[in-house]
């Protein structure tokens, strides 16, 4: 669980999480959401807490990168990382955004099909990541 190949992968992990999470939702879906708020307002914090931003990528790039070696059982491709990328974002961006969507204003249903889309570009992109340093690192530990 704490091998240097998941640390290495999980640094990996969380930099994607951090910076590629800014550039899909805080670029690119902020203007494609836009026009599919739900009726909920001022649930968005003006400024960001990135302190709080940064650890929560980082125990999720944890949990995924750590998750990713138990499913991939050694088989590290970048096929596999992509596979398990979909199967997180069917989990979370589609599973726990429904859920949302059924007990929140949040968004519309719209909204919660683009941020599952959103969810699955992050994911897949995080398990190529994650899969190719395990690739790299594992047949050397």
């Amino acid at each position: 669980m704490f091998s240097k190949t998941n640390l290495i992968s999980t640094l990996a992990a969380t930099i994607w999480g951090y910076f590629g999470g800014y550039l899909l939702w805080g670029i690119i879906g902020d203007s494609l959401m836009a026009d599919y708020s739900g009726s909920a307002t001022g649930v968005m914090k003006v400024a960001v807490d990135h302190v709080h931003l940064l650890l929560g990528c980082l125990i999720l790039a944890f949990a995924f990168s750590t998750i990713y070696s138990k499913w991939a059982r050694g088989a590290h491709s970048v096929s596999q990382g992509v596979q398990f990328g979909i199967w997180m974002a069917i989990l979370i961006g589609l599973g726990e955004g429904l859920i949302d969507f059924g007990t929140s204003n949040l968004l519309n249903i719209t909204g919660t099909f683009l941020n599952t889309v959103i969810y699955l570009v992050h994911f897949v992109i995080m398990g190529a990541i994650v899969s190719v340093v395990y690739n790299k690192l594992s047949t050397k530990e």
